[in-house]
């Protein structure tokens, strides 16, 4: 899963695109008065073979950044409709998988110079008998902006707002151990046409001990299998998930089928090493 910026308040749930969207007009409100740090990799790996990881921080920025860096659980989840929530919890975790009580970070706060970095270290000290499979959690990295005063008419018309901001980059930290088995079963799937597009809404679980990674590739071909279009987006699941795809159409076009095809290949952000092999679904959608 891909690292998500934003100011969240820990246990609110938040449609990822919208958090992508308000951080954009907070951006452009601001224009560029902010810039938050980098972090790199977007997933720590741990194992208990190597229990301990680093992660680079980086300030672009000519100005200072404090940084703090802490731990969470989230899982990304998914309504009826197959929009993806991530929900970030630091307390009251009850969750078999998390990893969350038995991970630390060195340091946890850090003054970051003008274009200054700091490679942080992650210890993983699990406990004893764990159950073979993979473990979560989120690495919070959080930067303090520091406050301004930008652009906000009052009654009066007057300029007076203040803004203090603090961004959050939560990356996944990922423990594996034992025998790991990545299982993906395909639910169901179905369609829905609009005049413009295609919306194709997939039921998936995992039946694996860790997350399955690949990527969903969607095909909409016509009756002599003349490609229409074709889409893909990339697929994080642990638990049971629905992603929604969008497919163009024209009105000039009759679309027959879609073909479904789930995979470990094709993910660019994830080194091939890194990725749990699993198995691969290919599923033809009949249009109605």
């Amino acid at each position: 899963m891909i690292g998500t910026k934003a100011t969240i308040k820990n246990g609110m749930r938040m449609p990822i695109v919208a958090v992508a969207i308000s951080l954009a007009l907070i951006l452009a409100t601001a224009t560029e008065l902010f810039a938050g740090v980098l972090v790199a990799p977007t997933v720590v790996f741990l194992s208990d073979k190597s229990r301990t990881g680093r992660l680079t921080i980086q300030n672009p920025t000519n100005l200072p950044k404090d940084v703090t860096i802490s731990f969470s659980f989230g899982l990304p989840v998914s309504d009826s409709l197959g929009d993806v929530y991530l929900t970030l919890q630091d307390s009251n975790v009850t969750d078999p998988r998390s990893a969350l009580e038995w991970v630390k970070a060195f340091p946890r706060k850090v003054v970051l110079p003008p274009n200054g970095s700091q490679v942080v270290r992650v210890v993983a000290n699990p406990p004893e008998g764990l159950a073979d499979g993979e473990y979560w959690a989120r690495i919070v990295v959080a930067a303090q902006e520091g406050e301004t005063t930008i652009p906000a008419s009052d009654q009066n018309g007057a300029i007076s707002t203040k803004l203090n901001m603090v961004t959050q980059t939560a990356i996944v930290l990922k423990y594996r151990t034992g025998a790991l088995i990545s299982d993906l079963q395909l639910l169901g799937a179905s369609a829905q046409t609009t005049p413009s597009q295609i919306w194709v809404t997939v039921d998936l679980m995992n039946r694996g001990n860790v997350s399955y990674v690949g990527v969903l590739k969607c095909r909409l071909v016509d009756g002599n299998n003349n490609e229409i279009s074709t889409n893909q987006v990339d697929l994080a699941v642990y638990r049971n998930l629905k992603r929604r795809i969008a497919l163009p159409l024209s009105d000039k076009e009759t679309p027959s089928q879609v073909e479904v095809t789930i995979s470990n290949e094709g993910r660019t952000d994830i080194a091939s090493e890194d990725i749990i092999p699993g198995n691969k679904i290919s599923y033809n959608l009949k249009m109605k």
